[in-house]
């Protein structure tokens, strides 16, 4: 239900908190809904969980490509952690009210923890391509000072270009009627569209961060993958380049998984305002759910040194 707020003769307007929606269309069964997303929830904690106490309680594992690993699952719990609570507050007990302030907070984790992850996956190709192009130096080049480099870097970045997105929306005029949301958490191309002031440079400056971070990210992903394969197509022996490839495999799926929701979403908020509104939901829950989920269950299948390790500290869990 609406809060009866009531603003009159007002020159600049900030809402105290905006109203947030599940899935447009199917409020009627949100209690069958939070089933899954509570499953899933829990699946992406517990597996990435995992994957950390893995790889710090297996001595075998303490490598560059695992460590890389471990940013991505910790990664992946803050993604989940930033959307959870507003989420299953809003399908178990229809609790919608987010305050405006406490929306620019999760806003800013929300989209914090995708360009990390965006960085962490194009760390992860670097790491590939240098395992498989000069392998004698893998352990000189990518020694524990300059993984912990990396990781500063990477959230460094981040944080410099996501900061000043909330002080863009805080300067902004806000209509009292438009105060609906379109998803069970705060994106900032959601909330500045509830403006009604000329949002130009919100808009510019989200471009900017979206093509310099997710946009420059995936086109270096791709030049590492070029490398990498005029590489093995240099290899000798067909089970030599075999072997190269399927180091690989894990990571690719991974990127897929985070950048084809990735897009979706640019998309549909720039160009997809006429799509119904439970489209629009559903690739936001896609986006933000789906690849904390999957991560953990690519690499335990498709790695065998994390299936074990994995499966080793469940095995000390249940004798614990």
């Amino acid at each position: 239900m609406f809060p009866s707020w009531s603003f009159a003769n007002i020159s600049f307007f900030q809402p105290p908190a905006f109203l947030m929606i599940g899935i447009p269309g199917l409020e009627a069964i949100h209690d069958w809904i939070s089933i899954p997303f509570s499953s899933m929830y829990t699946a992406a904690l517990t597996g990435n969980c995992l994957i950390l106490l893995a790889v710090r309680r297996t001595p075998s594992l303490h490598q560059p490509m695992y460590y890389f690993l471990s940013m991505l699952a910790l990664t992946d719990m803050g993604l989940t952690v930033a959307t959870m609570p507003t989420t299953l507050a809003v399908l178990w007990f229809d609790r919608r009210l987010i305050g405006f302030n406490a929306c620019l907070v999760q806003m800013f984790f929300l989209h914090f923890f995708s360009v990390v992850e965006s960085s962490v996956l194009l760390a992860m190709s670097f790491d590939r391509f240098v395992a498989i192009s000069n392998p004698l130096r893998y352990a000189s080049v990518l020694t524990n000072n300059v993984i912990i480099r990396i990781g500063l870097a990477i959230v460094a970045r981040a944080t410099v270009s996501l900061f000043p997105l909330p002080f863009l929306l805080k300067r902004l005029n806000f209509c009292p009627g438009k105060i609906l949301l379109s998803h069970s958490f705060c994106f900032h191309a959601d909330v500045m569209k509830r403006a009604c002031a000329d949002i130009t440079v919100n808009i510019i400056y989200g471009l900017y961060v979206v093509l310099s971070t997710v946009g420059f990210d995936s086109l270096l992903i791709a030049l590492s993958y070029t490398l990498i394969l005029h590489t093995v197509m240099s290899l000798a022996s067909p089970r030599e380049r075999s072997r190269a490839l399927n180091t690989c495999v894990s990571h690719i799926l991974a990127v897929l998984v985070f950048f084809i929701p990735v897009i979706g979403v640019s998309m549909i908020h720039r160009f997809g305002r006429h799509l119904p509104p439970i489209v629009q939901a559903l690739v936001a829950y896609v986006y933000l759910v789906v690849p904390p989920v999957l991560n953990p269950i690519i690499y335990s299948v498709k790695s065998k040194p994390i299936r074990e390790a994995m499966l080793r500290v469940l095995r000390e869990k249940r004798k614990g």
